[in-house]
C-alpha cells in the first residue's frame, strides 16, 4: 500500500510541475525515479525508448511502466492516476477561465515566461538522452568511453528524419535493426 501512495504522489508531482508535455517531464522523472532507486539512469532511458515505441502519451506510458515494475498492476494504476490528475484539474480550470483572462497582462506574462522554460526542459532532456546514448559509461573522461556505434545510429537517424524525410516510425525500426547489427554482430 505504501508504494502505491508513494507512486501516486511522485507522479502527481511530476504531472503538476512539468509544463510542456512528456519530453519536458524527462528531467523530473529522471530525478525522482533515480533518487528513489527505482531505476538507474540507463533504465530511465530504456523507459523513454519503450514509451516512445508504444501508443499513447509518454507520461502515462512511463508512469504505468514504472508502476508495474515497482508493484504490479495496482501500483501502475496509482502511478498513472498520479500523473494525469494534476493535468486533468488544470485543464478543467483553464477551460473554464482562460477565455475570460487570456488577454490579461499577468496571464500573458506567465505564458511568455513558460515558453522558454519548456524549451529548456526539453533541451535538458535531449542532452541527458544524448549524453547517455553517446557516452553510456562516461563520467570523467567522455571521449575515452565514446560509443561510435551509437553516434553512427544517431547520425543516421537524424539524417534519415531531417534530410531523407523518413517517417519516424520507420526510423525507429531502422535504428533497432542497426542496433542489432552494430551491437550484436559487429
Amino acid at each position: 500500500m505504501h508504494i502505491m501512495i508513494e507512486l501516486f504522489l511522485v507522479f502527481a508531482k511530476i504531472g503538476l510541475f512539468t509544463i510542456g508535455g512528456g519530453y519536458a517531464m524527462i528531467p523530473l522523472i529522471t530525478q525522482e525515479i533515480t533518487q528513489r532507486n527505482w531505476l538507474t539512469l540507463e533504465g530511465v532511458i530504456d523507459i523513454i525508448a519503450i514509451s516512445e515505441m508504444t501508443p499513447g502519451p509518454f507520461a502515462i506510458n512511463s508512469a504505468t511502466f514504472i508502476g508495474i515494475q515497482q508493484g504490479g498492476l495496482t501500483a501502475a494504476a496509482a502511478a498513472t492516476l498520479g500523473v494525469i490528475t494534476p493535468s486533468f484539474i488544470i485543464v478543467v480550470l483553464v477551460a473554464k477561465y482562460f477565455t475570460k483572462f487570456k488577454d490579461h497582462p499577468i496571464v500573458q506574462g506567465v505564458l511568455k515566461g513558460l515558453r522558454p522554460a519548456v524549451i529548456g526542459l526539453i533541451a535538458s532532456s535531449t542532452f541527458l538522452i544524448l549524453k547517455n546514448a553517446l557516452y553510456p559509461d562516461a563520467m570523467e573522461d567522455l571521449l575515452r568511453d565514446i560509443s561510435w556505434k551509437s553516434i553512427a545510429i544517431f547520425a543516421i537517424s537524424l539524417i534519415g528524419i531531417m534530410k531523407a524525410k523518413i517517417h519516424p516510425a520507420l526510423m525507429i525500426i531502422i535504428s533497432a535493426i542497426l542496433g542489432i547489427l552494430f551491437f550484436t554482430w559487429l
